[in-house]
């Protein structure tokens, strides 16, 4: 990663549009830092390489790509600076689980732990724990309640979810334009992420649109969020488009809206392969504020290695959003997941169907 500010990229069918900042504080206040501002010296690797640190990971769940790809990066770079990886644990959502690993890990006395936390309240005790072991402490998207920066964890990094909420309005605004009624598809949750968005959607609405009335309903199980899309346009059958908390509930919302005969234009956060293909063939997905897992991974691992070495990262560090519509979505796509587009999205992008 280089120190450079990012540029915008030209506006053409082929590049991926790169916010030139990263527009919100951090869940203390802390000024954001962008990722590509962490860097490892010569000095900084030699001792990392000659120290052979040991490192655990323990996840929220593995059960996306999206995860699986955070990890990768994490893993393999870890594994750049010879860190030793002794344990990766999938807690699968579940708090108490997330609890009893982290106190199994602090008895083992790993060098650090990234961990991204599961819940605001229920796992703060057990983070705070890794501290008081004398174990670097790396969060990723999360922050449990209480918990202070260089006290109790040494870096938070996490994508931009203020940019990616403001990505979202943006491109949600022409979907509403005379003025009238916009729905928010939110995420129940007391959770840092998922609050930033919606915060910051609210916010450029009320500044760029205030003739647009927002609504809100809430889901807090992901199966569900079809049936409460449903069950607020049948209240507010005015609204004219909505925006969904991430990519999997987008896609919920979007099937229920389908078998229940309405079309409603929908922004998100994340680009997963169903978002990507709606958007390609025209669907009700119009377009998204786009994280990149695989570089948020290297950038938690890049953290973790600086506050082994003894130089303190950011208290909390931030991967711009990318700004991805229908003209862009194949670039995108392969910016997000450095792979190749999938033969269907690549089918969509070339008959719009």
């Amino acid at each position: 990663m280089n120190a450079s500010r990012p540029e915008r990229a030209r506006r053409d069918d082929t590049t991926v549009d790169r916010l030139t900042t990263v527009a919100g504080l951090g869940p203390h206040g802390e000024f954001p830092a962008p990722a590509d501002q962490l860097q490892l010296t010569a000095r900084h690797v030699a001792i990392a390489r000659e120290a052979r640190y040991t490192v655990a990971v323990v996840v929220h769940s593995l059960g996306s790509d999206w995860s699986r790809l955070q990890l990768r990066g994490i893993l393999s770079t870890l594994e750049t600076y010879g860190a030793e990886v002794i344990e990766v644990v999938d807690c699968d959502f579940v708090p108490q689980r997330q609890i009893e690993t982290l106190e199994t890990l602090v008895a083992r006395r790993p060098d650090a732990i990234i961990s991204i936390p599961v819940d605001n309240v229920l796992t703060a005790d057990a983070h705070r724990l890794v501290a008081e072991a004398g174990i670097k402490l790396v969060l990723m998207d999360n922050v449990p309640l209480g918990l202070v920066p260089r006290k109790d964890y040494v870096s938070l990094v996490s994508a931009d979810n203020f940019g990616n909420g403001q990505v979202a309005a943006e491109i949600l605004s022409p979907y509403v334009p005379g003025g009238g009624t916009a729905g928010i598809i939110g995420f129940g949750v007391d959770y840092f992420v998922t609050n930033e968005r919606e915060i910051a959607f609210r916010k450029w609405m009320s500044e760029r649109r205030p003739d647009v009335t927002l609504r809100h309903a809430e889901f807090k199980d992901v199966a569900a969020a079809g049936r409460v899309a449903l069950e607020f346009l049948s209240a507010h059958p005015e609204a004219a488009a909505l925006f969904v908390a991430w990519d999997e509930p987008a896609m919920a919302v979007a099937s229920a809206l389908e078998a229940g005969g309405r079309s409603v234009p929908i922004t998100t956060v994340d680009l997963g392969n169903e978002v990507a293909v709606s958007l390609a063939r025209g669907g009700p997905v119009k377009g998204l504020g786009a994280q990149q897992p695989y570089d948020q991974g290297v950038a938690e691992a890049i953290a973790t290695i600086l506050a082994l070495v003894g130089d303190e990262p950011p208290p909390w560090v931030a991967l711009p959003a990318l700004s991805v519509t229908r003209r862009n979505v194949i670039a995108a796509y392969e910016a997000v997941w450095h792979a190749s587009p999938p033969l269907d999205l690549i089918a969509a992008a070339k008959t719009g169907t």
